[in-house]
């Protein structure tokens, strides 16, 4: 295992590692550590994490069913009908919606059937209604044969009985719940939903109800950073503003991480005033920092540390460095705590866009870049947003942002690239 703390430079300073080192890191100690579970009705489970996995106790659909509108037919009565040959069956039967279907269809017979209509005895497959035409009240003309099964969805054919549903770890959609209601559960095992501290430290820092006075600031990261924890599916408690005197601050830092499954303070990784967020980290306790600094624009000063099984993250005081961060590390960190499932295939909702202009980088570091998106001609073009990381304005006019990895040194005008959407 890597530790990034023990890697120091000439003068003695921790040196960085990239983003990624960062990330193996940490995971690695958040391995086996979860929130607890708890049972909850279906309708309270929407955006949470499955604790165990669900197995179908029914066949879905229970009885085989229609999938259009027409006709049940026996497939075999219907072989070579066509526009120019046509078959002639007997209406015998209808099948009413609610009702199990009356009778059995029997040869050169048919019954009218609607979509969802659970298909009578005797048949296997749907005639389409586009597919017919009337006789008279009592028989149909088959313009078009079927096979067996066509227009049908057969019992269990959906999902199977003892069949896994939904696996342990499963972010629950409003489709899975669609599925759960389908099967008639009613009640789920999910992983309690993440607790977040957040601390905005700094005396020059203010509540964001107050007007400033000069040098002060007023708070942006913490209602920021709480928004971050609901969209990623926890839940915060915004505490009050600690200064950066450490009798005060690790006391404050100390309750944070009894209460918490996570803790953030912002403003304490800057220079000078991340030497004491270092050392309140290391004094709450094993295993301390793990991560001091990574090769991020914006984003470098991060500290990621633990006490006991408490992950506590360092952001940078500058808003947009704070909440790029966040993406990068805490959110990883709340899907890791609740069981979430990992999955790397299913990429984030990006569009590819042109670049409408030049972008330089430093070979060795991740740019993350903020981009608006414009639409001309059906092509996507992203325009670069530049500002400092204190520029919290270049957020909120960003739709998305694109990254420039650590073996680049800039991407130039009208370069096809990857831009990562803001939700």
């Amino acid at each position: 295992m890597v530790e990034s703390k023990n890697n120091k430079d000439m003068l003695g300073r921790s040196s960085l590692i990239s983003v990624q080192q960062a990330l193996d890191i940490f995971l690695d100690h958040l391995a086996g550590i979860k929130v607890g579970t708890q049972s909850i009705v279906v309708t309270e489970a929407f955006d949470r994490v499955l604790a165990k996995p669900i197995h179908s106790p029914v066949d879905l659909p229970t009885e085989a069913r229609s999938t259009m509108d027409g006709f049940a037919v026996r497939a075999v009565d219907t072989f070579g009908a066509s526009q120019s040959s046509p078959c002639y069956l007997n209406i015998s039967g209808e099948v009413k919606m609610g009702e199990a279907p009356l009778g059995d269809v029997k040869q050169s017979c048919c019954y009218k059937i609607p979509t969802g209509g659970l298909l009578p005895s005797g048949a296997d497959a749907v005639v389409m209604l586009e597919q017919s035409v009337p006789v008279d009240d009592t028989m149909i003309e088959i313009v078009g044969g079927v096979g067996s099964g066509v227009n049908v969805i057969a019992r269990g054919e959906d999902i199977g009985l003892g069949e896994e549903a939904l696996a342990a770890g499963r972010l629950l959609r409003p489709q899975d719940i669609g599925l759960l209601a389908g099967m008639g559960i009613a009640e789920v095992t999910v992983h309690k939903k993440v607790r977040v501290g957040i601390l905005a430290t700094g005396d020059e820092i203010i509540a964001h109800t107050e007007a400033p006075k000069p040098g002060q600031i007023r708070n942006i990261n913490s209602l920021a950073l709480a928004g971050l924890v609901l969209r990623a599916g926890g839940i915060y408690t915004d505490y009050p503003i600690v200064s950066d005197r450490e009798e005060i601050f690790l006391p404050a830092l100390q309750q944070a991480v009894q209460e918490n499954d996570i803790v953030l303070f912002s403003g304490g990784s800057s220079v000078g005033v991340r030497d004491l967020g270092e050392h309140v980290i290391q004094a709450l306790g094993p295993p301390g920092i793990l991560v001091h600094g990574v090769t991020l624009k914006p984003g470098k000063p991060v500290l990621i540390g633990m006490s006991d099984t408490t992950p506590i993250f360092g952001l940078p005081g500058h808003p947009v460095s704070a909440m790029v961060c966040f993406d990068f590390f805490v959110r990883p960190a709340m899907a890791s705590l609740c069981g979430q499932l990992r999955q790397a295939e299913l990429p984030a909702p990006w569009v590819e866009a042109r670049l409408t202009r030049n972008i330089n980088s430093a070979a060795g570091r991740r740019d993350v870049v903020r981009v608006k998106l414009m639409k001309k001609d059906d092509i996507w073009y992203a325009e670069p947003i530049l500002g400092k990381s204190g520029s919290i304005s270049t957020l909120s006019r960003a739709d998305g942002y694109f990254q420039i990895d650590e073996d680049s040194q800039g991407v130039t005008e009208n370069t096809a690239i990857k831009v990562y959407l803001y939700t």
